[in-house]
C-alpha cells in the first residue's frame, strides 16, 4: 500500500499535479531503508523497472494507473518496461529521474527581468543528460495549477509528461527522453478556473507553417562565415555611414521564393541598386499573412512559411558577404488575441497588461505589452538580443513606438488612466525601450536601432544617460507626410507650397533622422509612389527622380519600398509578386537605373551622408535668385568637401538661373536627373558649372529637374 495521499495520486493520474517529480521516479522510502520508486503506466499488465546494472525491479499497481516498487539497493540509471493485455512491450526512460534543467540562478534573473539570454534556458532544447538524449522543455506559466507537454511524440496527450513547477518563479519545467528536433509540440495549461488550455511555446525558436500552429523542437548546426563583417561592424557608426535602405516584404517580393532562393535573386539585385542595407518587414512567426507579420505569434521563431531559422542565417549571411547589411522590423508594442498564443497565456493575463485601459488596442485588435512586469520586459529585451545574437541583424526597426509611449493613444476621454504623475505617458513603457536600447548597444556595438516614431516626443535619439529613448535613428514622419502632399501638387500650383518641403529643415538636426517610404505610403487605397506625380507619364516620371534625387540628397539616411525603385503602377498587395513586368517598359527600366545611380553617387560623396545630423555641414542657399519652386542647399563632409543640391520643382526649364555657390570655381555636375540615359529631356550644364570670384554661378535648371554640384575643398578653377 502506497504512503501516497489518494488524491495526489489520482492528480498524478491526470496529468495535473503540480510537483510530479515529488513522487514519479526514485525516492528514499519514508521507512528510512532503501529506496522506493514511482511511475505512471496506465492501462499497463505489468510494470518493471530496468536498471543500468542489471537489476530489475518489479512495480505493482497502486491506484488509477500509478504503480510502486522498492528496492534496497543504491539506485542509479533505469529504464521502464510496460506490457499490454495485447502482448506489446514498451522500454522508456523515465523523465521523472531527471534533474531540472534550470539552475536557481536562471530563476532569479528571470524573475528579476535580466537574464539576457533567456532562449537558451525557456522553450524547448535538445541535450543528453546522464547520457540520454531528449529535449528539456520549460515554459513560465504563474497562475498555472498545472502544465504538460504534449506533442507528436506522446499522442498530443500529455498525461505523462506532466510539469513541474520551480517554485514561486511561475516556471515549469521537464525534460522528455528521447524527443528530437523536428518534434512538434505545445504546452497544456490548466488554468486556476480549472480548464485545460494548449498553447503554443512563447520561447519556441520554430514552429509550423501557417495554418498549423504547433512549435517544433529545433537546433542550429549553422556556420557562420561573416565574422569579418562583425568585427568591421563593431568599429563603426551607422549615423557616420553612407545608409539606404531597401524595404521588402519576403513573401511578395518574388512569390515562391523560399529564404535560400531569395538569397540567389535578392542579393544580385540590391547590389545592381547600390542600396546599402534591406529591410525586411517582420519574420516573426505570424498566425495572419494579411498583417504583413505586424501580429506576432511566435517572438523568438522566424517564419516558417519560407523555409528553416538556418536558411534565415543562410540568407542573412550572404547578404553580408555581399556587403549588404540587414534591419527587421521588430514588433514589442502589442501581440494579437489568437488562442493559441500569448493571449491569456495560463487563462489570465500574463503577457498583456489586465487593465484593458492599459493593455488592449482596440483600434488593432491586440493586446499590449504589460512593461512594468519584469519577465515581460525581460523576454522582450532578451527577444533584441536574440536577433542580433542568433541572426547576426544589423538593426532594428521598432514598429509603432508613439503607441507605446502615451497611454492615451487611440482612445477617446475616460478610457484611459494617467500615470502616476498625471500624466499621458507610459511610464514603464518609457523605461522599457530605454533599457532595450541601452543593452543592445552595450552588448552589440555598431548596430542600428531605429524608432518608427510619429509624434514630437522629445529625445527619441538622446542617449538614456540623458534621459532620451536612446535610439540610433528616428523616422522622420513629417518629413514623409509633408513631402509627398507637395509632390502630389500640379507644378503648377506648388509656388503656393515651398513650406512642405522646407519646413523639414527646421528641425532636421533635433534627432538622427530617417527619411521614410515605406509599405505604409503605398497600401490602403493610397495607390503606388508613382501614382501620386501629377502630369502625363513623362512628368510622373521626371517628378520621381526629382523627389528621390532630393530625397537622398536631404539631411538623414532614406528607406524605400521595393517596387517603387521602377515606379510600380499598382499599389503593393501582400498577396501578390511585384509587376516585375514593368521593367520590360524602357522608360521604367531607366527609373530602376537612375536608383542604381543615385546610389552610387550618394555613396561616393560624403557629404551627403557623413554629417547627416550636424546642422552645421548644412546650409541653405538661394540668392541672388529667388524662385518659389525652386529649392537649394548645401552639404560638407569632414574635410570640407561640398555638394551643392538645387532642386526645380516646376514644370518649366529655367534659364540662366544664377545662384552663389560657397565657393568659387568648377562645380561638377555629378547627377542631373534629366539626362537622357535616365529618360529625361537632356536640359543642363554639360556636366559642370563655374562660380566667379564672388561665388556667382549662372546655370539651367531642368522641368522636374534636380542637380547635384561637387567640389572638393582642395579644388582650384
Amino acid at each position: 500500500m502506497s504512503t501516497i495521499d489518494p488524491r495526489i495520486l489520482d492528480t498524478l493520474a491526470t496529468g495535473s499535479y503540480y510537483a510530479p517529480h515529488d513522487v514519479l521516479g526514485i525516492h528514499a522510502d519514508p521507512s528510512g531503508v532503501g529506496w522506493v520508486l514511482r511511475v505512471r503506466r496506465p492501462l499497463a499488465k505489468t510494470v518493471a523497472a530496468q536498471f543500468i546494472d542489471g537489476r530489475t525491479v518489479e512495480l505493482d499497481h497502486v491506484r488509477a494507473g500509478i504503480w510502486e516498487g522498492s528496492f534496497f539497493v543504491d539506485p542509479s540509471s533505469y529504464e521502464i518496461s510496460a506490457t499490454y493485455e495485447d502482448g506489446t512491450e514498451y522500454v522508456e526512460d523515465d523523465p521523472y529521474r531527471h534533474l531540472p534543467t534550470l539552475g536557481e540562478l536562471d530563476t532569479h534573473l528571470i524573475h528579476e527581468g535580466r537574464h539576457e539570454k533567456l532562449w537558451t534556458v525557456l522553450g524547448s532544447h535538445q541535450l543528453v543528460d546522464d547520457g540520454v538524449s531528449g529535449t528539456a522543455f520549460a515554459v513560465w506559466a504563474p497562475h498555472a495549477q498545472a502544465v504538460r507537454v504534449v506533442g507528436d511524440f506522446n499522442g498530443w496527450d500529455g498525461g505523462g509528461h506532466s510539469m513541474r513547477s520551480l517554485g514561486s518563479s511561475g516556471i515549469w519545467e521537464l525534460f522528455v527522453p528521447k524527443v528530437g528536433v523536428g518534434s512538434t509540440y505545445k504546452f497544456e495549461i490548466l488554468t486556476r478556473n480549472g480548464a485545460w488550455i494548449m498553447k503554443a511555446d512563447p520561447m519556441a525558436r520554430a514552429a509550423e507553417v501557417p495554418p498549423g500552429t504547433a512549435s517544433i523542437v529545433t537546433d542550429s548546426d549553422y556556420e557562420w562565415q561573416d565574422s569579418a563583417w562583425i568585427a568591421t561592424r563593431a568599429e563603426s557608426a551607422p549615423h557616420r555611414q553612407p545608409m539606404s535602405i531597401y524595404e521588402l516584404h519576403v513573401g511578395s517580393w518574388r512569390e515562391g521564393l523560399s529564404y535560400r532562393e531569395l538569397a540567389d535573386e535578392l542579393i544580385p539585385y540590391v547590389t545592381s541598386l547600390g542600396f546599402t542595407h534591406v529591410e525586411f518587414m517582420p519574420l516573426a512567426e505570424h498566425p495572419f499573412g494579411g498583417s504583413w507579420g505586424y501580429q506576432v505569434s511566435g517572438y523568438y521563431a522566424p517564419t516558417s512559411r519560407f523555409g528553416s531559422p538556418d536558411d534565415v542565417r543562410y540568407l542573412i549571411d550572404r547578404l553580408h558577404e555581399a556587403g549588404i547589411g540587414v534591419i527587421v522590423d521588430w514588433v514589442p508594442g502589442h501581440f494579437p488575441k489568437d488562442a493559441f498564443a500569448l493571449a491569456q497565456f495560463d487563462g489570465e493575463a500574463v503577457y498583456e497588461h489586465p487593465d484593458p485601459r492599459r493593455g488592449e488596442h482596440r483600434e488593432w485588435g491586440t493586446l499590449i505589452f504589460d512593461y512594468g512586469r519584469s519577465e515581460v520586459r525581460n523576454f522582450l529585451v532578451a527577444n533584441a538580443l536574440y536577433w542580433f545574437e542568433e541572426f547576426h541583424v544589423d538593426g532594428l526597426r521598432v514598429d509603432a513606438v508613439a503607441s507605446m509611449l502615451y497611454l492615451d493613444y487611440s482612445r477617446e476621454e475616460g478610457e484611459w488612466e494617467p500615470n502616476i504623475y498625471g500624466g499621458r505617458e507610459n511610464l514603464e513603457a518609457i523605461r522599457f525601450l530605454q533599457e532595450v536600447n541601452a543593452t543592445v548597444y552595450k552588448q552589440h556595438p555598431g548596430v542600428a536601432m531605429i524608432a518608427e516614431e510619429s509624434t514630437s516626443y522629445p529625445g527619441v535619439t538622446a542617449p538614456t544617460s540623458q534621459s532620451g529613448l536612446g535610439f540610433g535613428s528616428k523616422w522622420n514622419m513629417g518629413w514623409m507626410n509633408d513631402s509627398l502632399v507637395y509632390m502630389g501638387r500640379d507644378p503648377m500650383y506648388r509656388s503656393h507650397h515651398e513650406s512642405e518641403l522646407a519646413f523639414s529643415f527646421v528641425y532636421a538636426f533635433s534627432e538622427n533622422f530617417i527619411l521614410p517610404i515605406s509599405h505604409d505610403e503605398v497600401v490602403h487605397g493610397k495607390g503606388s509612389l508613382l501614382s501620386r506625380m501629377p502630369g502625363d507619364h513623362w512628368q510622373q516620371l521626371a517628378s520621381m527622380r526629382a523627389f528621390l534625387a532630393y530625397m537622398w540628397s536631404h539631411p538623414g539616411k532614406q528607406l524605400l519600398f521595393m517596387g517603387q525603385e521602377f515606379g510600380q503602377f499598382s499599389e503593393w498587395s501582400e498577396s501578390r509578386s511585384l509587376d516585375w513586368w514593368t521593367l520590360d517598359q524602357p522608360s521604367h527600366r531607366q527609373l530602376h537605373d537612375f536608383v542604381g545611380s543615385l546610389n552610387r553617387i550618394y555613396r561616393d560623396n560624403a557629404p551627403l551622408w557623413q554629417r547627416d545630423h550636424d546642422g552645421s555641414a548644412f546650409s541653405r542657399i538661394g540668392a541672388p535668385t529667388w524662385n518659389p519652386n525652386v529649392l537649394s542647399y548645401s552639404r560638407l563632409d569632414d574635410d570640407g568637401n561640398a555638394v551643392v543640391i538645387v532642386c526645380n520643382f516646376s514644370g518649366v526649364q529655367i534659364e540662366n538661373f544664377q545662384l552663389e555657390l560657397p565657393r568659387p570655381g568648377v562645380w561638377a555636375e555629378i547627377l542631373n536627373t534629366d539626362a537622357t540615359d535616365f529618360g529625361g529631356s537632356g536640359s543642363g550644364n554639360f556636366g559642370h558649372v563655374t562660380a566667379s570670384d564672388a561665388s556667382l554661378a549662372t546655370m539651367t535648371l531642368p522641368p522636374l529637374g534636380v542637380l547635384w554640384l561637387s567640389q572638393k575643398a582642395t579644388q582650384v578653377d
